[in-house]
């Protein structure tokens, strides 16, 4: 095991920086074979800093490989959130023979004795992100009014045949149209009167999902974060519209009246999906930042600070005659398992004598069982400390309860049960959860429910335990797999 590895709550198969600060993850972009994933970095502090874009690539979505850091301050200011695409017919005038990486980041300018100045620039680079040019025009988008106005997120509009950014404006989102990413004119702002405004929106992203595989059916979807306020529990989280979309408006529809988060855990924020993922696949997929702004400059790590979640397949399925966003973890996490345990309808005593003879610390449990029981994993348990997930079948509940998951005493609400609603299914009820040194993301009913949340246990705390009340409680089925970069190698 390497030296990193080692450091005190390292994830094993969730991407942090070698050392130092990083929050949410930018510029994600596939090209030429490699997953992009910039991030806000501060190379020089393991708290929140000047921002500048740190890089990393993979080419499984496992396996990481961190490269030098992409985009640095420079006099208009330091480089906020932002996105990349793959300008494929050289509409800036940027490359010549072959195709390039834009990249549409917020510069951030402190001014003394007045608020931060706020502008979106460009840069590019001709040889697969690993240089690149800011744009000389830089700032190519401006606002007068606007106090935050930030984290556009860019893509091709096949229909307008123009680009689209979707920006974050405060408390609403606007959008904007481009022939060649340089010249915006506004189209329309979307926010006033709906959805939750708990907190600044920021992060947004904006695309189109079939509904129920049907390509025929199409529903737009709009990501929205919101930061934390003291006066809401929840601190930073994400929420999500379905509508229509036309190039310059998006109309939600009557679903989106109601609040829906993507997540009822704490700590999966301000995640964005992949640009230019190829057709042939025709995966939307998304990765967010595995930490929450009321905490997130105290967790209790050496060297560095910062995780993201695993990458996550996102999709619209009617669930209990409503049209929901799921979540299903990336299949390429499939060619990192290795077999530990596979149960066939066993019960509940035979699955909890397995089980304790167990001792993990990176994995996943895949369990699947007749509907209304009421069971909970203790995962990661030792002495003093366990991570309890579980299903309340008379509250029709998927729960998480970190309230004596370890070290919690850097904010008063992070020892906490965080509980999501289960809908109704046909057949049996499935649960997938991921464990890893410091973090449980748990997928219910194929990815109805999702609830994502940092841990952090003593490092001796391997211990994986079932327990419930009906003592008639079976599994038709119960898997676990370690779970390592390493078990990818030579599989993909």
């Amino acid at each position: 095991m390497s030296t990193i590895l080692k450091q005190d709550y390292r994830n094993e198969y969730h991407f942090s920086p070698k050392e130092k600060w990083m929050n949410d993850p930018n510029g994600m972009v596939f090209f030429n074979g490699e997953y992009h994933l910039f991030y806000q970095h501060h190379p020089h502090g393991t708290t929140w800093g000047p921002m500048h874009w740190g890089h990393a690539v993979s080419r499984d979505l496992i396996s990481w490989e961190e490269l030098p850091i992409a985009l640095l301050p420079d006099e208009n200011g330091t480089i906020f959130s932002g996105s990349a695409v793959v300008d494929w017919n050289n509409t800036t005038g940027f490359f010549e023979d072959e195709p390039g990486l834009v990249a549409i980041f917020t510069h951030h300018l402190e001014v003394k004795n007045q608020d931060a100045i706020q502008t979106q620039s460009l840069a590019y680079s001709k040889d697969s992100g690993r240089t690149w040019t800011k744009y000389e025009g830089n700032p190519v988008l401006k606002h007068e009014s606007f106090v935050d106005f930030r984290d556009p997120k860019v893509f091709w509009h096949e229909q307008t045949k123009e680009w689209i950014m979707i920006i974050a404006c405060g408390q609403t989102v606007c959008l904007y149209r481009s022939p060649n990413l340089k010249d915006w004119t506004l189209g329309s702002e979307f926010g006033a009167g709906i959805g939750s405004h708990d907190g600044v929106w920021e992060c947004p992203d904006l695309f189109p999902l079939a509904v129920d595989g049907d390509s025929g059916q199409e529903k737009w979807v709009m990501l929205v974060s919101i930061g934390a306020d003291p006066a809401f529990i929840e601190g930073s989280r994400t929420q999500y519209f379905t509508g229509d979309f036309d190039g310059t408006t998006f109309v939600p529809d009557e679903a989106s009246h109601t609040v829906r988060w993507i997540d009822y855990g704490r700590d999966n924020y301000a995640g964005v999906s992949w640009s230019d993922v190829p057709e042939e696949d025709g995966r939307r997929l998304i990765i967010g930042w595995m930490s929450n702004w009321m905490y997130a400059n105290q967790t209790p790590t050496n060297n560095y600070r910062g995780a993201m979640t695993i990458a996550r397949e996102l999709t619209l399925e009617t669930r209990a005659g409503e049209v929901i966003l799921i979540q299903r973890p990336a299949r390429e996490l499939e060619q990192a398992r290795k077999p530990v345990l596979s149960l066939q309808d066993a019960s509940i005593q035979q699955v909890s004598e397995q089980l304790n003879a167990l001792q993990l610390v990176n994995y996943e449990i895949h369990a699947e069982w007749a509907q209304d029981q009421s069971f909970h994993f203790a995962l990661r348990s030792g002495a003093d400390h366990e991570t309890v997930v579980g299903v309340d079948s008379t509250r029709s509940e998927v729960y998480v309860d970190r309230s004596r998951s370890g070290i919690g005493h850097f904010h008063e609400l992070f020892l906490s049960r965080h509980t999501a609603e289960l809908k109704e299914v046909n057949g049996n009820q499935r649960l997938r959860i991921f464990v890893d040194h410091s973090s449980v993301e748990v997928f219910a009913n194929d990815g109805q429910a999702v609830i994502t949340d940092l841990i952090y246990p003593d490092a001796d705390c391997q211990g994986i335990s079932v327990h419930a009340e009906n003592t008639d409680l079976a599994f038709s089925s119960l898997h676990i797999y370690e779970i390592s970069p390493t078990n990818a190698k030579g599989q993909l």
